[in-house]
C-alpha cells in the first residue's frame, strides 16, 4: 500500500500549472469531468486487470482442477456480463460528457454580480494580439485579467486555423479567419498562469505562448492606466506589420487602438476565406 501512495504521490507531483491544477471555476469543472470520466471507466480497467491475474492463475499448468474445454463455444452469463459492463460504462461516461458539455458551453456566460471584462483575441503567426477594447488599450503575447472579475473573449484569425489554450483558467477554443468564437473564463486566485497554442501552425508554434497575469482589480486598472500613457497606437498600419510572420516575440503594448480594428481584422478574414472559395474551387468542395 506504501509503494501505491509513494507512486502515485510521484506522478501526481508534476501536475501543477496543467489541467489538473485548475484555478478558475470553468477549469475546475472540467477537471471534474476527467476525473469523473476516469473513475468510471476504472469499472472496466481493474476487473479486466483482476480478471487477467485471475484466468491466468487458475489455468495455471500446475492447476489440475482448471478444465480443458477446446471445444467451448458459447455461454449466455459471459455474454452478458462482456457487453452489459462495457454499455453501462459507455451510458455513463456519455452522460457526464453531455452533461458537462453544456454547462460549460464556451459562450455561456458565467453568472456573477461583477460586469465582465471584454477581450478581443487576434491569432497571428506566430503571436497573440489582445485588444481591450473598453479600455483602448492592447497588448502582444501577454494578456492582464482582473482576479474575480468574468472575462468575455471574442476570438478570430489572422489566418491559419488557431486555438488559444489557458490550462489553469479554461478549455481551448479554436480561432479561425473570417468567424469569431467565444469564450468566457474567470480566475479565482492572484498568479501566472502559462498561455499557448494548441494548433499546430507552421515553423513558429512553438513559441506562441503567452503569460496571463492574474491580478486585483486595482492593480489591472493601473495597468491599464499605464498602457494608455506610454506606447504606440495600434491602427491599420502598426497592425500590417504586426501580421507579418515573425517568431519568439517578445510582449509588448499599445497605448491605443483604432476604433473598430477588430471588425476589419474579421472582415478582412472573411474577404480572404471567400476569395479563396472562389479562386479555389477545390476548396469550396472540401469545406462542404
Amino acid at each position: 500500500m506504501l509503494i501505491v501512495v509513494l507512486i502515485a504521490a510521484s506522478v501526481l507531483g508534476g501536475c501543477t500549472g496543467g489541467v489538473l491544477d485548475p484555478k478558475g471555476p470553468i477549469a475546475f469543472a472540467e477537471r471534474q469531468i476527467l476525473l469523473n470520466a476516469t473513475g468510471i471507466m476504472l469499472a472496466i480497467v481493474i476487473p479486466v486487470m483482476i480478471a487477467t491475474l485471475g484466468v491466468a492463475f487458475w489455468f495455471r499448468a500446475s492447476n489440475k482442477r482448471a478444465r480443458y474445454r477446446p471445444n467451448f463455444t458459447y455461454s449466455g452469463r459471459i455474454e452478458l456480463l462482456v457487453w452489459s459492463v462495457p454499455l453501462m460504462t459507455v451510458l455513463l461516461v456519455g452522460t457526464v460528457a453531455w452533461i458537462g458539455a453544456y454547462d460549460l458551453d464556451p459562450p455561456r456566460p458565467i453568472a456573477s454580480s461583477t460586469k465582465p471584462l471584454k477581450i478581443q483575441v487576434v491569432s497571428l503567426d506566430w503571436k497573440w494580439l489582445f485588444i481591450y477594447p473598453e479600455q483602448g488599450v492592447a497588448s502582444v503575447n501577454h494578456l492582464t485579467i482582473p482576479v474575480g472579475t468574468p472575462v468575455s473573449f471574442e476570438l478570430t484569425s489572422s489566418g491559419v486555423m488557431n486555438s488559444f489554450f489557458v490550462p489553469q483558467l479554461a478549455g481551448q477554443i479554436y480561432t479561425m479567419a473570417g468567424m469569431v468564437t467565444r469564450l468566457n473564463l474567470r480566475a479565482d486566485y492572484s498568479g501566472t498562469y502559462r498561455g499557448m497554442s494548441a494548433n499546430y501552425s507552421g515553423a513558429g508554434f512553438s513559441d506562441m505562448h503567452f503569460k496571463v497575469d492574474a491580478v486585483a482589480p486595482d492593480n489591472f486598472a493601473q495597468w491599464a492606466a499605464s498602457t494608455r500613457s506610454a506606447g504606440p497606437m495600434l491602427d491599420s498600419q502598426t497592425y500590417a506589420a504586426l501580421v507579418k510572420p515573425s517568431k519568439a516575440v517578445a510582449p509588448s503594448t499599445y497605448g491605443s487602438i483604432a476604433s473598430g480594428l477588430f471588425a476589419d481584422i474579421l472582415n478582412a478574414g472573411l474577404r480572404s476565406s471567400e476569395d479563396l472559395c472562389v479562386t479555389n474551387p477545390e476548396f469550396m468542395r472540401a469545406e462542404r
